[in-house]
């Protein structure tokens, strides 16, 4: 049975355009959440490095005309809108243009591959009361995460494949490949299926690749150093895996579907910095960002909830 929808929202982070930026965004990131002043401080200079500007934004945009081009051609003719938690286009902001343009039905699209209350839930509570503050009228049903959907595992496989292809053949047997995903708390892992997904897709990923050494960690660990956070940290396997032996590292931040600071900081400077210090050569995979296989993969989960039958897999 095919369902009725009048479009679809992208629902994202939101990342600072520019320097003037960086504080207000990061004072909405940490709004109600106990984040210590001085990791405010110093995720702003991980922003400053980079003059201000994150690249989530504009690969956010990228992949929503890249989706809203490729349901055209599969014959579903429907807007995708852009609404982001921290930072312009604000969710409540994205849905009362809809509101005003007649948007009725909509389907989110929550731009994280893993499920937790900080990555998923979060989300769908600030769609619910920004539809009640608008006294707004909507239906929404959301893609569920796409962590081992074949397409996106393919996306991810062939960035982790160009990688390795640096590597010299005759050191790939000490070449470890890390996948990262975002640190959150212990027990908001405990109750959600976040670590498994992560693992999940970190194994489809590894077996695509055909590489047997591989891991999972986790970066980017930004509450209170009081509360216990999903290990190890990502600094701390490069010291161990060098420590062991290995003199090559390739790492691929899976959890992310975009490049943004957390990205292009704690794996491109901070892990690369870690892996000099251990003499240690290290190689980032790209994420998906806007690769037209993961662009399918998101169209085939809007195709599942609008029409099962014609499922593009």
């Amino acid at each position: 049975m095919r369902k009725n929808f009048d479009a679809i929202m992208m629902i994202g982070y939101g990342a600072p355009e520019k320097k003037e930026d960086i504080m207000p965004f990061l004072k909405n990131v940490a709004s109600g959440r106990p984040i210590p002043e001085d990791r405010l401080r110093e995720v702003a200079h991980h922003y400053e490095i980079f003059d201000g500007k994150s690249p989530l934004n504009e690969f956010t945009y990228k992949q929503a005309r890249k989706l809203e081009r490729l349901l055209s051609v599969w014959g579903y003719d429907l807007p995708v809108y852009v609404g982001m938690r921290n930072w312009h286009p604000f969710i409540r902001d994205s849905l009362e243009r809809m509101q005003e343009e007649g948007v009725k039905s909509l389907i989110g699209l929550i731009m994280a591959v893993y499920r937790s209350d900080a990555s998923w839930e979060r989300y769908m509570r600030d769609v619910s009361d920004a539809c009640e503050d608008l006294k707004m009228e909507l239906h929404v049903e959301y893609v569920p995460p796409l962590f081992n959907h074949p397409l996106f595992i393919e996306g991810s496989a062939a960035k982790v494949m160009e990688r390795m292809g640096d590597i010299p053949e005759s050191r790939l047997d000490t070449t470890m490949l890390v996948f990262t995903a975002h640190s959150i708390p212990k027990r908001m892992s405990d109750s959600s299926p976040y670590a498994l997904q992560f693992e999940t897709s970190a194994m489809l990923v590894a077996d695509r690749a055909r590489h047997k050494k591989w891991m999972v960690a986790y970066q980017s660990r930004s509450g209170s150093p009081n509360e216990e956070w999903l290990e190890p940290d990502v600094c701390d396997v490069i010291r161990n895996l060098a420590d062991r032996g290995f003199t090559d590292i390739v790492i691929q931040p899976i959890g992310f579907v975009c490049d943004h600071i957390e990205v292009l900081f704690d794996i491109g400077v901070e892990a690369s910095e870690a892996a000099r210090e251990c003499g240690v050569n290290l190689y980032r995979a790209e994420t998906v960002n806007d690769d037209d296989r993961y662009i399918k993969a998101l169209g085939d989960g809007v195709l599942r909830l609008i029409d099962s039958e014609n499922s593009q897999q």
